[in-house]
Formats: structure tokens, sequence, C-alpha cells
């Protein structure tokens, strides 16, 4: 068996229609699983995650991208998330019996459909990027939607991967390629998002920070947020980047209040956040109860 993970994220974050529509699309092909959709609608943003056979994963993206293509005009649309399309973000993820390069070739499968039937401009980034400037999604994304209006008809260096040079309401997407990640939020004890964008400047890497880290800082629902995606939890962990969060809001004489999750997180990375915390020197993931009761229950019996 193979399997692989998709994460759509899509410019609505607000109308449950609208998202309700996009996961229909979604859970209407046979063979793909949806793990989970969380929605904000202060960033006006839907995260779908889906897994499944490779085939009918594609299909229910393409749909999904399709069913967003009507139903979002980005003229009118707003949010604190920064956005390019109404299917903004598309990228595969490698799980069962797949490398990355397989996602890559997923991306462009996807990529030159969507460019080809739909019309929208698709820009390939992470892995799948065709040139190192696309690598970077924040580099693929600069300008928003507004801006790429008038780039991607006027500089070479903004033409799509797939598609048309040209920008409708539905605007462009990004479709790559990438191992997991995880979107991790924190909110401050604050309103004052100055304080936010600060603290996301010293701790992603591009400000001089922590490698694999990416972060903005937001106000969303009337507290500050530092929104981040750590690319790689592997080498930059959650602990690490909690405290020296926490480090930067003393200095500004606030506290950490809350954080979240969007979407998934490996389960590694939350055993690697207890062994951190708990001081758990020695400790094996094989002391977790219910893995141990799984590998039990699903061994061979012993004769």
């Amino acid at each position: 068996m193979t399997l692989v993970e998709c994460i759509p994220n899509f410019s609505e974050g607000r109308r449950r229609s609208v998202i309700d529509a996009l996961v229909g699309a979604v859970t209407a092909v046979p063979g793909v699983s949806l793990l989970d959709a969380h929605s904000d609608p202060d960033h006006n943003r839907s995260v779908l995650t889906l897994a499944g056979e490779p085939q009918p994963v594609l299909e229910a993206v393409y749909a999904a991208i399709a069913r967003a293509a009507e139903l979002i005009d980005l003229d009118g649309q707003r949010g604190q998330h920064p956005r390019i399309g109404a299917a903004d973000v598309v990228p595969f993820v490698p799980l069962e019996g797949l490398m990355l390069q397989d996602c890559v070739g997923f991306a462009n499968q996807l990529g030159e459909r969507v460019g080809r039937e739909l019309g929208i401009p698709v820009y390939l980034y992470e892995a799948a990027a065709t040139r190192p400037a696309r690598v970077n999604l924040a580099e693929v994304r600069r300008g928003e939607y507004e801006g790429l209006k008038t780039a991607i008809e006027t500089d070479p260096e903004r033409a799509p991967d797939y598609g048309p040079s040209h920008l409708g309401k539905a605007g462009a997407v990004a479709i790559g390629a990438r191992l997991p990640l995880i979107a991790y939020n924190v909110y401050l004890n604050t309103d004052d998002v100055e304080i936010a964008r600060k603290i996301a400047e010293s701790i992603r890497f591009s400000g001089g920070g922590l490698a694999h880290v990416k972060a903005l800082g937001l106000l969303v629902g009337g507290r500050a947020q530092v929104s981040m995606n750590l690319t790689d939890y592997t080498r930059t962990s959650l602990p690490r980047v909690m405290e020296m969060i926490r480090s930067e809001a003393a200095r500004y004489g606030v506290a950490v209040q809350s954080a979240e999750l969007v979407g998934l997180i490996p389960q590694a990375a939350l055993i690697e956040a207890a062994r951190w915390y708990l001081q758990l020197d020695g400790f094996e993931p094989n002391q977790i109860l219910e893995d141990r009761l799984r590998s039990r229950l699903n061994s061979p019996p012993q004769v």
C-alpha cells in the first residue's frame, strides 16, 4: 500500500456553507480519508488534512480547488493570513511506501491539470520548486494576491509554472511537496500585535532566529498571536521554540497565555516535548502504555 497526505489551505474561514462545500468535495471521492478540518475566522482560512492512495487524493484535491475557485472571490476576501489564492497552498507529504520525489511528481501532475483545466496559475514550491527562489513559500506569496495581480503579467520572475500569466478572482495556487511540518500558534496575554511581530521576527530563521522556523505576528481574536510553521521538528523542537517565545515575551513584559495546533502533529514531536519538559532521561517510546499494548496485541502468538 502507498499512502500520501495532502493539506490544502483555503482562503475561507468564516462562511460555513463554503467550508462545508470544500469538505464535501473531498469526502465525495471514494478512498480518501478526511483526517482533520480546521477553520479560523480571524485568519479567514481553512486547512483540510486528507490521506489515501495517491490517485484518489489527487482527484479529491482537484475537486476542492475547483470548488474553491467557484465560491471564493479574492477581490473581496480579507483575513490576517497572507494568501495568493482561493485554494492558496497545497502540499503533498509522503506517508507510506512513498518518497519525497514521488510527491514532487504528484505536485506536477495536479499543477498541470489545474492550470490547463481551471485556468488558474500554479506555482511549484518547496521540494517541487523549479527555481531556487520558490523553495520558500513566503517568496511565492510575496505581495499577496493584490501584488501578484500586476507582477504576474509584468515580471518574468513571477511567471507561473503552469496556467496563464493572469489572475482571475480565484487568484493563484502554490502546490508543493514537503516532509511533515507542525503548524503551531502561540497566544500572548496582550492585544499589542507589534510585540507579536517583534517576537516572530526574532525567532524565525530568516530573521536570524531558529532554524526550520517560519513565524508571523498577527492579531487574532483580540489577542497577539505568534503564528508559526516548524518545518523540521527533529532539528528544532516544540520546547525549544516555546522557551524562546517565553524569553522574548518577558522582555516586553508579557507572557504566553495559550497555544494551539492547526491540523495534525507527529506523535514523535509530542514525545520529545514530554521528554524535555519532564526531564525524562532514558525515556523510550515503548514505555507508552498504549504503544506497548498495540505492539503486543498485534504481535503473532508465541508458540
